[in-house]
């Protein structure tokens, strides 16, 4: 872990907008139980959408719902590096 001043456009609750350094164009932050419950929206949209959307549409979803899923596995994977507890209970369902 490391400590660096980064510029805070928006403090808004679970919408912060950042930019940090080094980066060009400012960023969103999402709160990693707020990126859990998207995981869990993509899930049941995915599973909403099986049969129901073409191949090639069922298919851009579901690379939507597995790159959030490649956030939250990140997020869940540093956490856990740096001895933290993950701030959601993990659902036997997700994941």
């Amino acid at each position: 872990m490391r400590v660096e001043n980064v510029e805070i456009y928006s403090d808004q609750t679970n919408a912060a907008v950042m930019r940090h350094p080094g980066r060009s164009f400012p960023g969103v932050l999402i709160q990693g139980d707020s990126l859990h419950g998207l995981c869990a929206q993509a899930d049941d949209a995915c599973s909403a959408a099986r049969g129901k959307l073409s191949d090639d549409e069922y298919a851009e979803l579901n690379e939507l719902r597995n790159t959030l899923w490649g956030y939250l596995s990140h997020y869940k994977s540093i956490l856990l590096e740096q001895g933290m507890p993950l701030p959601f209970a993990e659902d036997a369902r997700l994941g």
